[in-house]
């Protein structure tokens, strides 16, 4: 059976990282977002105060369609908007990846984030907004996993327990980041005017 599974999550939690290695695990193909948006022609401009391409989410659907329609192996697709741009019909499995903002916020300095940036997306995070928007497009589909503090193969370990049906898909309240930076008293820290 051929499986088409998404990996989402904001900036910095291990979305590529994972996607790909269990791609490799599962013997399917892999698609990053970004990479298909350059190869494809899908970029429209630049975001200048956010230093990230604007793609064509509507023309990348389209293509996404035909795309994974043609491949005859099972697909894992990476980005940040994968639930997006992916229609709910084509889709078996969505997990969204989870880091606590404390642990991400490092990543994202090691990575060398602009201040503007960093705080953005710390507040995604913080706010759920990658699970919301896969809730709301591919709602009985979506598995939050928190990935905090774990190494990679733990991670993949865990998604092939849950796609096995080795393992229950807990589709949010998984973590609860805004709850958690207020009882640590943080939360001026990690949300920003």
């Amino acid at each position: 059976m051929k499986h088409v599974i998404l990996i989402t999550g904001t900036p910095c939690v291990g979305k590529t990282t994972v996607a790909k290695q269990f791609a490799d695990r599962l013997n399917a193909s892999y698609i990053n977002l970004t990479d298909y948006a350059k190869q494809n022609g899908l970029i429209l401009g630049e975001d200048a105060k956010r230093h990230t391409a604007i793609v064509d989410e509507e023309k990348m659907r389209q293509m996404l369609v035909g795309t994974i329609n043609q491949m005859q192996c099972s697909v894992v697709v990476d980005g940040h908007f994968a639930a997006s741009v992916v229609p709910n019909g084509l889709s078996t499995c969505v997990f969204v990846l989870r880091r606590n903002p404390v642990e991400l916020k490092e990543y994202m300095k090691k990575e060398a984030f602009s201040e503007d940036k960093l705080y953005e997306n710390l507040l995604a995070e913080i706010l759920d907004v990658c699970l919301v928007e896969a809730l709301e497009v591919q709602n009985g589909k979506v598995c939050e996993i928190d990935v905090t503090g774990k190494a990679v193969e733990e991670i993949i370990d865990e998604l092939f327990a849950i796609a096995l049906g080795e393992k229950a898909c807990f589709c949010g309240g998984v973590v609860d980041w805004l709850g958690f930076l207020d009882r640590e008293g943080l939360l001026n820290q990690y949300i920003k005017n």
